[in-house]
């Protein structure tokens, strides 16, 4: 009786430790499986979440510069802006030496705005320069198809004058430009409420001075770019597709930054309506 009972109690104990290592692996296991039914609304939410924030396109940069009401500087929205800053706008662009200018300002880490003429987008090479200024990170602005003085056309030309860039510039890179500047800083009543149709800010300059005769030099134009007295915080600086300007380029944002100058991104002016060619 006493052998019989040793070994009832002996399978009982194998019986229940073989209980104990069959429950040991599944907890073990527990946190290499599938998220549990319950568990799956909450964790499984949290992932998609973040995957979606990983494939979501960057949010649109809040604008931090407005243009004055003249047109002719940018001002701080608020306080977080930097204040001692200009605007490189060139205008005239594509011509002959606009991409060599984006490529002087891209290497030294300077946005700007290239004003283009619809005429020289009518050929190919017109095209591809507009796409190479495009790529190269910088922003289109509307300067008329032919730069004719707007008052001097009745609204149906000066209508064709913008619109006809405007769908150069969208069919060449893939959206309209947010800036007009009209030719000679000329604007009309039509082409105000033209530019507010298609989406555009209007604007016009500080100070430019690279179409005068006695500044058409490479050490001039440097000069006064850099000295002008209307130099002043949020300057909107007016420079041309021009052989001069081209080789004064990086000597004119040299000394700006020499006297404590940055550059404002235009992406970041309000009016700028996105590239969503990106």
């Amino acid at each position: 009786m006493r052998a019989r009972l040793a070994m009832l109690m002996i399978a009982l104990a194998i019986t229940a430790a073989g209980c104990g290592i069959k429950n040991e692996p599944e907890k073990n296991k527990e946190p290499e499986q599938e998220v549990p039914a319950k568990k799956a609304g909450k964790q499984a939410s949290g992932a998609v979440k973040d995957k979606d924030n990983e494939s979501k396109a960057p949010a649109e940069m809040k604008p931090e510069y407005r243009l004055n009401d003249a047109v002719w500087s940018i001002k701080p929205i608020d306080d977080k802006a930097e204040k001692k800053v200009v605007l490189v706008t060139i205008d005239d662009a594509p011509d002959k030496h606009a991409v060599d200018m984006a490529k002087t300002l891209k290497k030294l880490n300077v946005p700007a705005i290239f004003f283009v003429n619809g005429h020289f987008l009518d050929s190919e090479d017109g095209q591809k320069k507009l796409k190479e200024l495009h790529d190269l990170g910088f922003v289109i602005g509307n300067h008329t198809y032919s730069h004719a003085s707007l008052p001097d056309l009745p609204e149906s030309k000066q209508k064709e004058e913008i619109l006809k860039v405007n769908e150069q510039v969208e069919k060449t890179i893939g959206i309209k430009p947010s800036f007009f500047r009209a030719p000679f800083g000329q604007n009309t009543t039509y082409s105000r409420q033209l530019a507010k149709k298609e989406g555009m800010t209007l604007m016009n300059w500080t100070y430019g001075y690279d179409w005068n005769q006695e500044y058409m030099n490479k050490e001039a134009i440097e000069n006064i770019m850099v000295n002008a007295p209307e130099l002043q915080d949020g300057a909107n600086l007016l420079m041309h597709d021009r052989a001069w300007t081209d080789a004064a380029l990086e000597d004119i944002i040299k000394g700006l930054e020499k006297k404590g100058y940055k550059f404002a991104d235009p992406k970041r002016i309000q009016g700028y309506h996105g590239d969503k060619a990106e």
